[in-house]
């Protein structure tokens, strides 16, 4: 058999790329011997006795079929851990992806006038010293203390109401107690003259 390395080295060369991409035709060895030139090898590559194979492709089939398993739950057990905990899942990232939560959904609320500025800035360093194991605990809080200010908000004006009305009913009695010692002055002045007439 003759060897047709030189062949398909500078079939490579001419085609641009490797030489297990090559295709010598078996059937022509002699005619494929023959061309000892790039310009003889471009003739044949015209005839169609030289061919650039195709890439071979590289399935990602089962890679696909292993992240579906994957999303599962298949191939995770402590036989394909590698890392530690943490290092699987940081502890900062789980802190910094909760807080996120929570502020975003003051900040909402904040906005949308739910709460005011103060009870805003009470729940945000609340928030900031963990105390909001999530998110739904969170809101229970911003009901509870919505509820809780309202109630006293409540009990405050009707303090005051209370307040203002025995004010009025101490200044009521006060007044009354002053013309009552204005009329006993009186009587008793007028009846001092009358004496003093006799």
């Amino acid at each position: 058999m003759v060897s047709l390395k030189l062949q398909k080295r500078l079939a490579a060369s001419v085609l641009k790329c490797g030489k297990k991409r090559v295709w010598l035709d078996p059937n022509e060895p002699n005619e494929l011997s023959l061309a000892n030139s790039r310009q003889n090898i471009r003739k044949l590559v015209k005839d169609g006795l030289i061919i650039k194979k195709p890439v071979r492709m590289h399935s990602r089939w089962r890679v696909r079929r292993r992240a579906e398993a994957k999303r599962k739950g298949r191939h995770t057990g402590p036989g394909k851990r590698r890392g530690t905990q943490n290092a699987r899942t940081p502890r900062d990232e789980l802190w910094l992806k909760r807080l996120r939560v929570l502020r975003r959904l003051l900040k909402k609320y904040r906005d949308q006038k739910k709460i005011d500025k103060h009870l805003y800035h009470e729940l945000y360093m609340r928030a900031k010293g963990n105390q909001f194991k999530n998110k739904r605990v969170l809101m229970e809080t911003i009901h509870k203390e919505k509820v809780d200010r309202t109630r006293t908000k409540v009990s405050e004006s009707q303090a005051e109401a209370l307040r203002s009305q025995n004010k009025a009913a101490r200044t009521k009695r006060q007044a009354k107690q002053e013309d009552k010692l204005k009329k006993i002055a009186l009587g008793v002045a007028e009846g001092g003259n009358a004496k003093d007439n006799k």
